[in-house]
């Protein structure tokens, strides 16, 4: 990826808007001779289940608090985690994997092969609704057991004793070990699963750990909670942090006070802040390849029109956007995120790009107006009136809010958008059930490869909310997943690309980025577009 770490769908952009300005540049008190860490987040845990979890927020804990065989380095690598021996077979469809030994849950229990054996296949069991079973394809008979055809039990992954494991695959995958690092393909617990049954991953005293820090007093819908070391951690002696405590704060002007008198070590900024702060110590930017865009629900009769998509998309100016919201973000003109692939020397969004997919994403304002006055026709609609859904933290209200203002002005009295903002977890239950007109959506990916993202829009994947639905597209993802030559497999995935983008199944905004002030005694820190504090320390 620039590998991003355990990424999913986002609650809106990370970057938060706030009229608020900041000129300030207090250092943060934060710093402990304890080893305590205050850290924030703009949206709430949704669960801790890894077979369930979708969002930013959950994944970070996840990827702190548990352990799967590999992690990332700083260097955006894959390293073994508690897999210490990885053989692969001539053909490259089967991995044996030798386990540490010595890893533990929180409930005293070793961790063992049989725990990512029951991990998996509870995940890709239809029973079980994740989301995420659509990324398990390429292991031997996921695409079956996913579509029900098969049986859990004959997924290609075996336990060969206590601390050994195998995968069989169908094909080759080049971003395998990268997988690995994703806390979907974390183990799983199954004495905690089944005497937790559906409250599993909703508490933190529902849940059980593996990693370097264990969660403690998230109740399930609170805004603060805290990791503590965990003592029962097999490389502890490398964890100097004793305890974070995290707290949920959706606006950059209260976050950057909190910052100021000490009580926060960390702080993400608005347009305003960050330009006022940039040159002051603390100032960091943090790129990751994720992309915000807008899913339209096309099970309704005016979003099934193609023509009415790409007028709404020629109607933004992308660049006025990012401005808007500041920080590192940059307007957005194909949902695979902008200098994460690299084809021949090329970018891989270059490649996925012609004339047209070009005029369709950027802005043009007379040929949106042309373009939308012929839909409403065609949709026999003398007005177009929508409600955009976001989540409550202050970038996607301001996102919201500019694509409101965009589309009336462009389109005057022929539209009408309503803006409603929930948080988090309302807004994706909404978003899952369908539940929805046109919605603010994230997505950053879990690997550094396209099929990370456009896997999303194939149409039966749970991640694609607006149903948008093509033939083409899902035969030519379904097809990138057959062929050995990786030239061929890229020519695939661009063609796929450049649909979705000529058809508007999505319609993309910004790219992620994100302005933050951070304690400088804070060391030791891995980003990935998520943060690992496994070697943070302060100073």
């Amino acid at each position: 990826m620039e590998l991003n770490k355990g990424k999913s769908l986002l609650a809106g952009a990370a970057v938060l808007f706030s009229g608020a300005l900041l000129t300030a540049c207090g250092q943060s008190k934060g710093a402990s001779e304890k080893q305590v860490l205050n850290w924030m987040t703009s949206a709430e845990i949704i669960t801790m289940d890894p077979s369930k979890a979708t969002d930013a927020t959950s994944f970070t804990q996840m990827e702190n608090t548990m352990e799967g065989l590999y992690q990332l380095d700083k260097d955006n690598q894959a390293k073994e985690a508690l897999a210490t021996k990885a053989a692969q077979s001539k053909d490259g469809l089967t991995w044996t994997f030798d386990l540490r030994k010595d890893g533990k849950w929180s409930n005293g229990q070793a961790v063992t092969a049989k725990d990512f054996v029951y991990s998996w296949q509870r995940t890709v069991n239809p029973k079980t609704a994740s989301q995420y079973s659509y990324i398990f394809s390429g292991i031997k008979n996921a695409d079956a057991i996913v579509a029900g055809k098969k049986a859990p039990s004959s997924l290609g992954v075996k336990a060969l004793g206590k601390h050994k494991l195998q995968v069989k695959l169908d094909h080759k995958l080049p971003y395998f070990k990268l997988l690995l690092a994703f806390p979907v393909f974390f183990p799983e617990n199954q004495t905690a699963v089944e005497k937790y049954g559906s409250k599993f991953g909703t508490s933190s005293k529902t849940t059980v750990f593996n990693g370097p820090f264990v969660q403690k007093g998230w109740a399930g819908a609170n805004l603060s909670w805290k990791m503590v070391k965990n003592k029962n951690y097999w490389n502890k002696s490398a964890v100097k942090l004793a305890q974070i405590n995290f707290m949920v704060e959706k606006s950059p002007s209260t976050a950057y006070n909190l910052y100021q008198d000490g009580k926060l070590d960390t702080a993400i900024l608005s347009a305003q802040a960050a330009k006022n702060l940039r040159k002051q110590a603390g100032y960091v930017i943090r790129k990751n390849n994720g992309t915000t865009y807008m899913q339209f629900n096309t099970k309704l009769a005016k979003f099934k029109s193609t023509k009415l998509r790409q007028a709404v998309s020629m109607a933004l100016d992308r660049k006025a956007l990012a401005k808007t919201l500041g920080g590192g973000f940059t307007g957005a003109t194909t949902f695979t995120a902008a200098d994460m692939t690299k084809v021949d020397g090329q970018d891989f969004t270059q490649l996925a790009q012609d004339k047209t997919t070009k005029q369709i994403t950027s802005y043009h304002k007379t040929l949106a107006q042309k373009t939308f006055k012929e839909a409403l026709k065609d949709l026999q609609l003398k007005k177009l009136s929508f409600t955009l859904l976001t989540a409550d933290d202050d970038s996607s209200k301001a996102i919201g809010e500019y694509i409101q203002s965009a589309l009336e002005t462009a389109f005057g009295k022929q539209v009408s958008v309503k803006v409603q903002s929930l948080p988090t977890k309302s807004q994706f239950a909404k978003m899952d059930s369908g539940n929805f007109e046109a919605c603010v959506s994230g997505w950053n990916a879990d690997f550094a490869d396209p099929i990370s993202f456009l896997d999303c829009m194939t149409s039966t994947n749970g991640y694609n909310s607006g149903k948008w639905s093509n033939k083409q597209y899902d035969q030519l993802i379904a097809k990138s997943k057959t062929v050995t030559s990786s030239s061929q497999r890229m020519q695939l995935l661009a063609k796929a690309e450049n649909i979705l983008m000529t058809d508007q199944g999505v319609t993309p905004l910004v790219q992620s980025g994100s302005a933050w002030m951070l304690n400088t005694k804070v060391k030791g820190l891995i980003y990935n577009g998520s943060y690992y504090f496994e070697y943070a320390y302060l100073q």
